[in-house]
């Protein structure tokens, strides 16, 4: 791979001109993708035009983007030569990743592989704090996951667990959440407890269901190997040998936070994932989350891991939405304001 730098002057102002040759024909046409989609995805989202001459691209525009753009097409080459199949939606993390820190490897982040799921896909972080996330769960027994929805707090903390479970390093995976939505009661809910509780712990399954094909999952689930219970069914437990996700966790009272954390018994890994700004507690409620962020920070052995809108694995305007919310709420004049979304980052 070569690269040619030269700068030219235009009236508008100074623009730079970059060309970078790659050698493997089949590498290449991947780098380009369908009909040039993957190109289109960088010079959209990065104000370049690229052109394509033989096997060398050709960026062009203002210096920063350039080199960015050069940067996301040379290590994104280098996830093709090692054997890493680049989607669009590869295109546009790189793009996230490397427009926020320039030194990151996209190798060190997408090939960092958590499990093959039962549709043979493959799961790996796609951020830097999704990689700082499962690192911090293959080291910690209790870690805190804390940002905003589609960030992977869930999804990634389910994935290490059914990969550890598959292992034999753990007995049972519980998969749990506090039964709380915004304006409804579990008793005014049509149906037994178990119909009650069942739509709340959907998303869960949801999850699982997408790691491990629906019988064995369901098999798992009747011999009691993965648990998915509200988190009212863990008071009084001891969780010994057990892979633990509480998910939600912004809805839980202090109370709960405490009860559930003293439940880890030996040999046993919890993670707890949350977004401050989406509580659906009753008005003067304290957060059992933002209470644990604030008392725990400090404590040797826990680590909290926060995300932001950069780190949202959705479609990419999920993230144009979660930065126009958060825009609009910094806007607000103070009484319209909710309160603190909690501890600053």
């Amino acid at each position: 791979m070569k690269e040619e730098t030269s700068r030219k002057a235009e009236t508008a102002g100074a623009g730079e001109k970059t060309r970078i040759e790659f050698s493997d024909p089949r590498h290449f046409r991947d780098l380009l993708g369908q009909h040039d989609e993957h190109l289109k995805i960088v010079q959209r989202s990065l104000g370049v035009k690229l052109h394509v001459r033989g096997s060398t691209i050709e960026i062009e525009g203002d210096s920063v983007e350039v080199e960015l753009a050069a940067k996301v097409l040379k290590q994104l080459h280098g996830l093709l030569e090692k054997g890493y199949p680049v989607y669009g939606s590869d295109v546009d993390y790189a793009i996230r990743i490397l427009s926020g820190d320039g030194r990151a490897s996209l190798q060190d982040i997408f090939l960092d592989t958590i499990y093959i799921s039962s549709h043979k896909r493959t799961i790996t972080p796609k951020s830097v704090a999704q990689k700082a996330y499962i690192d911090a769960i293959r080291r910690y027994d209790i870690v805190f996951g804390i940002g905003p929805a589609g960030t992977g707090k869930t999804y990634l903390a389910m994935a290490m667990a059914v990969a550890e479970l598959m292992k034999n390093n753990y007995v049972r995976i519980i998969l749990t959440r506090p039964a709380v939505e915004a304006g409804e009661k579990l008793g005014f809910l049509p149906g037994d407890l178990a119909e009650k509780v069942n739509p709340y712990l959907r998303p869960l399954y949801d999850a699982l269901h997408d790691m491990v094909d629906f019988d064995r999952a369901r098999k798992l689930v009747e011999r009691g190997t993965i648990e998915v219970a509200p988190l009212a069914f863990m008071r009084g437990r001891t969780l010994n040998d057990s892979f633990v996700i509480l998910d939600e966790a912004q809805n839980t009272t202090p109370e709960q936070m405490k009860m559930f954390l003293t439940r880890l018994g030996y040999g046993s890994k919890a993670v707890i994932t949350g977004d401050v700004t989406q509580i659906d507690l009753p008005a003067g409620k304290p957060s059992g989350l933002k209470e644990a962020w604030r008392i725990l920070k400090g404590v040797e052995g826990i680590r909290f891991v926060t995300f932001t809108e950069r780190d949202v694995a959705r479609h990419r305007l999920v993230q144009e939405i979660i930065t126009a919310y958060e825009r609009d709420e910094r806007n607000a004049a103070p009484d319209e304001r909710g309160p603190a979304s909690g501890p600053s980052r």
